[in-house]
């Protein structure tokens, strides 16, 4: 599965919060952001972070999409 994170950057713009002060916030290391950036996985334990942070809930920040050969109107968030 693949997953995005456009819904995350969405929400930060709408805080007005860059990334810096995400990780700053939430305790994150760099690398997991840059992770992120690339909508690599990255450990439940840092999403579950910046949910804290942002006062979000997990569907709020990610959306897991369907890989070559499955349905390509299936979206999970």
């Amino acid at each position: 599965m693949a997953v995005t994170y456009n819904k995350l950057w969405k929400l930060l713009i709408d805080k007005k919060m860059n990334k810096t002060q995400l990780c700053e916030k939430a305790g994150i290391s760099t690398n997991a952001m840059a992770r992120l950036g690339k909508n690599e996985d990255v450990r439940v334990e840092v999403l579950a972070r910046i949910c804290t942070e942002l006062g979000c809930t997990l569907d709020e920040i990610v959306d897991i999409l369907p890989e070559k050969g499955e349905k390509e109107d299936t979206v999970w968030t």
